[in-house]
């Protein structure tokens, strides 16, 4: 599969973006997707993913409340609303594809990342 991030760029604290990662070579509707990020000097870290119907979303504590997944199967594609950002946002963010439609391990696909600023 192929996913391809966009939507990231520079914004100031308070502020908001929105990513898409569409994706092409599978069938979408069945695999759970995730967004990941990573941060100069940390390891890549799990943010928020979404079971394959949509049904399911799991965030990570440091996001909830703040941001928002969503998914579009009939355009293949996985959406972040990031609100209230923070300096601590700041990261390359990617997109994954998990091997099942359950958010569980570790996605076998990867976007190419894009990076997000958020400045204090």
């Amino acid at each position: 599969a192929q996913l391809v991030e966009s939507g990231g760029g520079l914004v100031q604290t308070g502020g908001s973006l929105r990513l898409s990662c569409a994706a092409s070579g599978r069938t979408f509707s069945t695999y759970a997707m995730g967004w990941f990020r990573q941060a100069p000097g940390k390891d890549r870290e799990f943010v928020v993913g979404i079971e394959r119907s949509g049904g399911n979303i799991y965030y990570a504590d440091s996001v909830q409340g703040r941001f928002t997944m969503s998914r579009d199967n009939t355009k293949n594609t996985v959406y972040l609303q990031m609100n209230s950002l923070k300096p601590e946002d700041t990261a390359i963010y990617y997109c994954g594809m998990y091997l099942g439609g359950a958010v569980r391990g570790t996605p076998i696909y990867w976007g190419q990342g894009t990076q997000i600023t958020v400045s204090s």
